[in-house]
């Protein structure tokens, strides 16, 4: 089945901007969100990218931009994957073809894609911070006639810096509307006191019905009388609230004023919600309950599976349209470890398993299942999820703490301090290390190399394959130090990948193929694209030799010696930085010791490399096969004499 091409409704095809939405007699809204969610649902099912989080607002969306000035009056989105809808209603709804690929739209919000996009977001829990920001600054320029509203999903909420942005808020007593959108999960389902708390409120049916008729009575007296009986109204209703009302307490002891909650998929009420918000000054907070998904029933029914299809679907039914193939793949490095924890887990009493509201995509879900008691998500908190994994450590638990690379540069400080200046053995898997592809640049795992690197007691490794991750995962196991292994996104190299545990030698790598004159230094699984390379230059007649580092500290001293003493060229290739990664340990090392060799270091420039597939990011990068073998190519034209000096 071919899909149709994306429809656009006669009401969606008049809205370029959102001044032309504003435009529309009330009446015509319901008929708009109709038509810009079937826009969403065969966008998705043509192109894929996020999509349920995007489905659950679109009503909250076409609301907020239909009673709020946009652009003067400023929208922040957290985290960004509930704002398709948003781009679509702001001039960009013909680029939604190129979303998420090389040089087209991103798939997140990004200030320099469009003056719409107030705030960039890839990571969660930043929008209360950043609006909290941009309202100071407006009331410094004597700009108060602008509003900013904060769009944060209810995960969000289970991070500590949105508590941290509502503390600020509330005593700044800042010209803020904060709006939870509560649909009770993030990727995965939402988990923690929070959760509970958030359903405690919508349950409270004495509490909403007392509270609406207060916000009725309030309005009409701010609009009717001066500021010390709105004040006291106001205070009022803060008093009789604690006192009759528990659930909203949270959110006004840290001075918002609540309300809610609402039905965020009842646009009629949500513009009159809003419009009375809008006037109300201080800081808000609206908490709008939605369903992840609205509109589409297999996403509402498995949000998890609909975040992000990546397969082309019927937008009708939700069946998949492309037939798997019946050739045997190599298994995703993320199944490869969550498979492999729980070998280990049956093996060893001690082990556990620690992610941050990444469950799916660190392949914990089956463990979850089986052993429900010792995997834990912890939310979207990643100070959270490295700090107690050290707890555990200090009475004797093996910790895998699952985490995405770009997620643990959110707990570098405990990372430091909680754990390796304690010395104590938590195992980081770190996911999406390397280029991720279409998530772009909010989401690259292209640091952590060289920014783990200067941490003492770490031990840093990175596996070739499949086996060589398990056999690392199991080396970690029998470690007393902190143990870093890093890993792409995607798929390995291996069918036969359940090979039997083997314990590697902490700091050891390996020779992988004989050479001459020039040695290739890999770190990696990128050590793959190296393997693909020497056989396009044996097609020349050149035989660089290739070593396998597995471990970027400690460093392999004999292999590394062997290396200078043997060969004139040394060429590093890591998907990762340049600056401060791989090939830097390797030029320090060098230095240290007394060599004097040519190196040349392959690995990502000092640039933002945005979203594209990961072939054309490693090309971009400068360090796929092809310029491997043009580098290889270069070396064997300088042909210096091989003079070891060494003091």
């Amino acid at each position: 089945m071919e899909i149709d091409p994306t429809p656009v409704g006669p009401l969606l095809r008049q809205i370029e901007y959102p001044h032309q939405l504003r435009a529309l007699p009330e009446e015509s809204l319901p008929q708009l969100v109709e038509e810009l969610r079937d826009f969403l649902i065969h966008h998705a099912a043509r192109y894929g990218g996020h999509f349920a989080a995007s489905l659950g607002v679109v009503e909250l969306t076409v609301a907020l931009h239909y009673v709020y000035d946009t652009p003067t009056d400023l929208l922040v989105w957290d985290v960004g994957h509930q704002a398709y809808g948003h781009k679509a209603l702001t001039g960009r709804r013909a680029l939604f073809p190129t979303m998420r690929t090389k040089d087209g739209l991103s798939g997140f919000p990004k200030r320099a894609e469009s003056p719409y996009d107030t705030f960039g977001v890839g990571h969660s829990s930043t929008a209360i911070s950043a609006a909290l920001g941009m309202a100071e600054a407006l009331r410094h320029q004597g700009q108060t006639h602008r509003k900013v509203v904060a769009v944060v999903g209810d995960g969000a909420f289970t991070a500590g810096l949105a508590y941290e942005g509502l503390n600020n808020a509330g005593a700044l007593q800042a010209d803020l509307l904060v709006i939870l959108n509560d649909n009770q999960i993030s990727i995965d389902a939402n988990v923690g006191a929070i959760r509970d708390y958030l359903a405690g409120i919508t349950t409270s049916r004495g509490y909403n019905r007392f509270r609406e008729e207060v916000w009725r009575w309030l309005t009409k007296i701010q609009e009717k009388t001066g500021a010390p009986i709105r004040d006291y109204a106001a205070r009022l209703e803060e008093a009789l609230t604690v006192l009759i009302a528990r659930p909203a307490v949270l959110f006004e002891s840290m001075g918002f004023r609540y309300f809610g909650p609402v039905n965020g998929h009842d646009i009629r009420g949500l513009v009159d919600t809003l419009r009375n918000l809008r006037r109300l000054p201080g800081p808000k907070l609206l908490h709008c309950r939605t369903v992840k998904g609205k509109g589409f029933p297999p996403a509402e029914k498995d949000p998890v599976k609909w975040h992000a299809p990546a397969f082309r679907f019927n937008p009708q039914t939700g069946e998949p349209l492309d037939k798997p193939s019946t050739k045997p793949t190599p298994p995703r490095y993320q199944d490869v470890f969550g498979e492999t924890v729980i070998e280990l887990a049956q093996m060893d009493p001690r082990v556990v398993a620690v992610t941050p509201a990444m469950l799916s995509g660190s392949g914990l879900v089956k463990m979850r299942q089986l052993m429900p008691e010792r995997c834990y998500d912890v939310g979207i908190a990643e100070q959270h999820a490295v700090t107690f994994s050290a707890g555990l450590a200090t009475q004797g638990m093996k910790v895998f703490c699952a985490i995405y690379s770009t997620f643990l540069q959110r707990a570098y400080d405990q990372v430091i301090h909680d754990v390796a200046i304690q010395n104590l053995p938590v195992i980081f898997c770190l996911d999406r290390a390397g280029a991720v592809g279409a998530d772009g640049a909010t989401h690259q795992g292209l640091y952590d190399i060289a920014y783990l690197r200067p941490i003492p007691n770490l031990i840093l490794s990175a596996p070739l394959n499949e086996a060589e991750l398990r056999n690392l995962m199991y080396t970690a196991l029998h470690s007393d130090r902190p143990f870093v292994i890093r890993y792409p996104r995607g798929n390995g190299v291996l069918i036969e990948w359940r090979t039997p545990f083997a314990e590697i030698p902490i700091g050891k790598g390996r020779k992988l193929r004989e050479g001459e004159e020039v040695a290739i230094l890999a770190y990696g699984h990128i050590g793959n694209e190296v393997l693909m390379a020497v056989e396009l230059l044996a097609t020349e007649g050149l035989y660089p030799a290739v070593y396998d580092l597995r471990f970027a500290k400690p460093l392999d001293e004999e292999l590394l010696d062997e290396v200078a003493q043997k060969y004139r060229y040394i060429l590093t290739v890591e998907d990762g930085v340049r600056m401060g990664g791989i090939g830097s340990a390797v030029l320090e090392w060098l230095t240290d010791n007394g060599y004097l060799r040519p190196v040349r270091r392959l690995g990502a420039p000092d640039m933002v490399i945005e979203q594209a597939t990961q072939a054309e990011q490693y090309r971009l990068g400068g360090y796929d096969r092809y310029a491997i073998v043009e580098a290889v190519r270069q070396a064997y034209k300088e042909s210096l004499p091989l003079r070891v000096w060494k003091r």
